[in-house]
C-alpha cells in the first residue's frame, strides 16, 4: 500500500506541475497579456509601462518561476480591475461552488444508485426501461435550459423556490438538481453494469445456495463491489462540477468562482483568470488522487499494479 501510495503522490505532483505550466502558458498564448491588462485603447507607452511592471519583459522560465513560488505561499497576485488581492477574491466566493459541488453529486448519487441497483435485478423489464430512459433525457438534456425551465416553472409560475442568490438552503435547491442531474446517467450505467457482472458472479450464487438474505447478498456482496468502478468516476464528477458550475452559477446568479471566472474573462481580468484555472486543476488532481486510495482501499488487487 505504501509504495502504491507513493507512486501516484508522484504521479499527482507532476501532474500538478504541468498543470501549473499549462495554466501559467494559456494567458501568454492567447496574446499580449499587456495590452489585455492596459486596454485596447492604450498607447504604446502605456502598453510598455504595464509589459515592466507586471514582469512580462522577462524571460518566461523566470515568469513562471516567481509566479509558481508565490502561488506556493498562497499569493496568487492582485486582480487589476478591482484592486483586490486574488485570493481573497476566490476565497470569498470558493463557498458557494463548494457547497453547489457537493450538493449536486450528492443529488446525483441518491438519485442514480438506487435506479442503478433496480435496473439490475430487474433487467429488461419495465423499471430497467423507465431507469434507462431517465439516463437518457439526463445525458441529452443541456444543465443550463433545465435550470431556466425549473425558474420558469418553480420559481415565477408556481413561486416555490428562490430563482437567484444563495442567501438560504432553499436558494441550492433548483441548482442542485440541474447540475446534479447531468451526472446521474453516467454513474447510474456504471452502477447497473457493475451489478449486473456481480450479480452473475459465482460468490454470489454460492451466496444464494448457503441461504442467505436477499437483501444481504444485495447490498454487503454485490453492491459493495459493484460501487468500486464508481467512486473513481465520482471524484471526476466532482471535478467536472466544480469546473462546470460557471454556466448554472451564472443562469441562478450565484457568486461562486465560476461565476467569478465568467465576469473575469469579460473584463480581461487575467490573475483571476489564470488563478481559478490553477485552483480548479488542483482540486481534481487532488479528487483524483483520493478516489485512487479509496479504491486501493476497496479492492487490494489494485494495490499490486
Amino acid at each position: 500500500m505504501l509504495i502504491y501510495f507513493c507512486k501516484r503522490l508522484g504521479l499527482a505532483v507532476l501532474v500538478t506541475i504541468a498543470v501549473s505550466m499549462i495554466s501559467f502558458m494559456m494567458i501568454r498564448v492567447s496574446g499580449d497579456p499587456a495590452i489585455a491588462l492596459a486596454g485596447e485603447a492604450a498607447t504604446s507607452e502605456e502598453i510598455e509601462f504595464v509589459r515592466e511592471q507586471y514582469g512580462f519583459d522577462r524571460p518566461l522560465i523566470v515568469q513562471y518561476l516567481e509566479w509558481a513560488s508565490r502561488a506556493i505561499r498562497g499569493d496568487l497576485g492582485e486582480s487589476p480591475y478591482m484592486n483586490l488581492p486574488v485570493t481573497e477574491m476566490i476565497g470569498n466566493r470558493i463557498g458557494v461552488t463548494m457547497t453547489l459541488g457537493i450538493c449536486a453529486l450528492s443529488f446525483a448519487v441518491l438519485l442514480s444508485v438506487p435506479l442503478g441497483v433496480l435496473a439490475a435485478i430487474r433487467p429488461n423489464t419495465w423499471i430497467d426501461r423507465l431507469a434507462l430512459t431517465i439516463s437518457v433525457i439526463g445525458q441529452a438534456m443541456p444543465s443550463f435550459w433545465f435550470g431556466l425551465i425549473m425558474i420558469i416553472v418553480l420559481g415565477v409560475k408556481f413561486r416555490l423556490l428562490p430563482i437567484s442568490g444563495a442567501e438560504t438552503p432553499a436558494h441550492f435547491i433548483m441548482p442542485t438538481i440541474a447540475l446534479g442531474y447531468y451526472a446521474t446517467p453516467a454513474i447510474m450505467r456504471l452502477v447497473r453494469s457493475g451489478m449486473l457482472e456481480v450479480l452473475a458472479s459465482d460468490h454470489i450464487r454460492t451466496a444464494k445456495a448457503k441461504g442467505l438474505r436477499w437483501g444481504k447478498i444485495l447490498y454487503k456482496h454485490a453492491l459493495r463491489n459493484a460501487i468500486i468502478p464508481v467512486v473513481a468516476v465520482l471524484a471526476v464528477q466532482l471535478g467536472f462540477m466544480l469546473g462546470g458550475s460557471i454556466v448554472i452559477e451564472t443562469v441562478f446568479a450565484l457568486h461562486g468562482i465560476g461565476h467569478l471566472a465568467w465576469v473575469s474573462i469579460g473584463r480581461s481580468d487575467l490573475p483571476v483568470v489564470q488563478a481559478i484555472v490553477l485552483l480548479l486543476s488542483i482540486i481534481y488532481v487532488v479528487l483524483t488522487f483520493l478516489s485512487d486510495m479509496l479504491n486501493a482501499f476497496l479492492d487490494p488487487r489494485i494495490r499490486v499494479k
